[in-house]
């Protein structure tokens, strides 16, 4: 488990790869996210998309979920404090395998809470060709290692 201490600024972390189902992009959609280019292939074909695409939404939830899993397991979890730059670049397609790249852009003591620090990670979900679908900046609270 990594704690504050452990991190540097250009560290790098990758996460399994995800491949994504129409089953679940549709699923997804219809609960959070009820346009036709995300719940019915048929009726995308006419969209702006042309075709079934994910929900940027499911896309930032696939992308914590392999994010969680990868190479980067913070002691204490994720504390998400909050997000900045979300973008969706391209969208996600039935059939993209998704990982994600993650960079320590920042690292600061926190002035409060002294057994935390604050992280700065760049996050950069790529599908199988190498090119971003998401890209934002996370703002994290991460446990520093406890004192002896």
């Amino acid at each position: 488990m990594l704690y504050f201490e452990d991190l540097k600024p250009g560290d790098r972390f990758n996460t399994p790869e995800h491949t994504v189902t129409e089953e679940e992009i549709v699923e997804f959609a219809r609960r959070h996210d009820p346009q036709p280019f995300h719940t019915d292939a048929e009726a995308a074909k006419g969209t702006f998309f042309r075709g079934l695409v994910a929900s940027g939404w499911h896309t930032a939830a696939v992308s914590m979920g392999l994010m969680v899993r990868g190479e980067m397991p913070l002691r204490d979890g994720v504390i998400g404090q909050g997000v900045d730059n979300l973008r969706w670049p391209r969208p996600v397609r039935p059939g993209d395998r998704l990982r994600v790249v993650m960079e320590v852009a920042g690292l600061e003591p926190h002035p409060v809470r002294l057994g935390f620090g604050n992280l700065l990670l760049r996050c950069r979900t790529l599908n199988q060709d190498g090119k971003a679908v998401q890209e934002m900046t996370a703002n994290l609270l991460i446990a520093r290692r406890p004192s002896a």
